[in-house]
């Protein structure tokens, strides 16, 4: 009998994959996000000091507010635009993305898309 792995131990192992090739550093940060069942967050990190410089999540009152459920494909949206606007006020312009090894599809690419129309470059 051929046993499988849980879904979360498969994308903790793509994430440290992905994590092996890329790193964020002080002239072009990661943008790494992550999704619950419940919320989403999007977070930019230096990775050259490991620290979090701009970060956003559905949790968050004045983001919860203007969405009507946290867990959909539009909040993922929005969240892009406001992690978006948070980087350009920080003055960062270029990041680079990381899924977290969740698959590019749906909500992520949702975020990524927003980020991307929003100002930043990746």
């Amino acid at each position: 009998m051929v046993s499988k792995q849980s879904r979360t131990k498969v994308r903790v192992k793509k994430h440290m994959k992905l994590r092996n090739r890329f790193s964020g550093t002080a002239e072009r940060p990661r943008l790494a996000v992550f999704r619950s069942n419940n919320h989403m967050y999007a977070q930019i990190i230096d990775d050259t000091v490991g620290n979090t410089l701009v970060s956003a999540s559905t949790l968050q009152k004045e983001v919860k507010g203007q969405l009507e459920k946290t867990n959909d494909v539009a909040a993922a949206a929005y969240l892009g635009t406001v992690i978006a606007k948070k980087a350009l006020d920080a003055g960062i312009t270029t990041v680079v993305f990381d899924r977290g090894g969740f698959i590019y599809q749906g909500k992520i690419k949702a975020l990524a898309d927003a980020a991307r129309e929003a100002g930043l470059e990746f």
